[in-house]
């Protein structure tokens, strides 16, 4: 098995070749019988409240444009329903991760910028694999003439009492994405073994800046890369583009933002509090 020595020492080329193939198979499949600790961690930091909202959470790109399709937005139909399904599948995700000794081993600096860098993909992920589906309702934000006309306020000045600022929930576009995602999963019918690899070559993100074992992650990807094609040329033999598919939904999955997961699925149920303190207490118990 990798050590962080190898990393630093030996390079790629010193591990055996099944060390995340079995780390990450062996905890998915056993990822039912952990503890469920984290569930009261997330329950309790679900009650928090905060003042005023990260700027981690608001998409710079929806705020700039002004086009008809970033006013057009959208909410959850059902936001308890779904909200609490999508935290379910966090707490999953986050025992997954932390199941995978190749990830524990590695420097907690890297294992922060992994975790900040890969959260939301890896969730959408999990709500891919546990079949999460959700309906949402369209709410149109208000041009600036009929702010204007109305007396509203500005969207970048302060809410009205009572009023969250990103109350508007998120651009119909990215919720569109999210689902476009989520239907080429289930229409490619991934296995419990694909999905593993594929969080795999999600988490372990080497062209993040700041990484002290990048080479170390890049090895750690390319090999779960690896061992997804050998999978499916085993077990898919009759289907040869296969392979091809997973990685067209692993691009599909890239366009999908952190910040407009957390907009979506949590900020119904935890407010102004920023994801990534839920995160860190929940994941190192901070």
């Amino acid at each position: 098995m990798a050590t962080l020595e190898s990393c630093r020492c030996r390079g790629a080329s010193g591990r055996s070749n099944s060390s995340i193939l079995y780390s990450i198979l062996k905890n998915e499949s056993a990822e039912e019988q952990q503890p469920r600790s984290h569930q009261h961690v997330l329950q309790h930091l679900l009650q928090k409240t905060s003042s005023c909202a990260p700027t981690s959470l608001l998409d710079p790109h929806q705020q700039a444009c002004s086009c008809g399709s970033t006013r057009r937005r959208g909410v959850l139909r059902s936001p308890q329903v779904t909200c609490k399904a999508a935290s379910a599948v966090l707490v999953k995700t986050l025992r997954f991760v932390k199941n995978v000794p190749c990830f524990r081993e590695l420097p907690e600096d890297d294992q922060l910028l992994l975790i900040r860098s890969g959260w939301a993909s890896l969730l959408v992920l999990g709500l891919a694999q546990d079949r999460v589906d959700f309906d949402t309702t369209e709410t149109v934000e208000p041009s600036m003439l009929q702010r204007i006309l109305t007396g509203l306020p500005h969207r970048q000045s302060e809410p009205q009492p009572g009023h969250s600022r990103t109350a508007a929930g998120v651009s119909v576009v990215d919720i569109e994405a999210i689902k476009a995602f989520l239907k080429k999963c289930w229409s490619v019918d991934i296995s419990t073994k694909e999905y593993a690899y594929l969080k795999g070559a999600v988490l372990f993100n080497p062209d993040l800046q700041g990484l002290r074992c990048q080479h170390y992650i890049q090895s750690l990807r390319r090999e779960a890369h690896e061992a997804l094609n050998e999978h499916v040329r085993l077990v898919q033999r009759e289907d040869t583009t296969r392979f091809a598919k997973l990685l067209i939904a692993l691009s599909l999955l890239r366009t999908i933002s952190p910040p407009v997961v957390a907009q979506l699925f949590f900020r119904p149920v935890i407010g102004t509090v920023n994801i990534e303190e839920v995160l860190m207490e929940m994941f190192y118990g901070k």
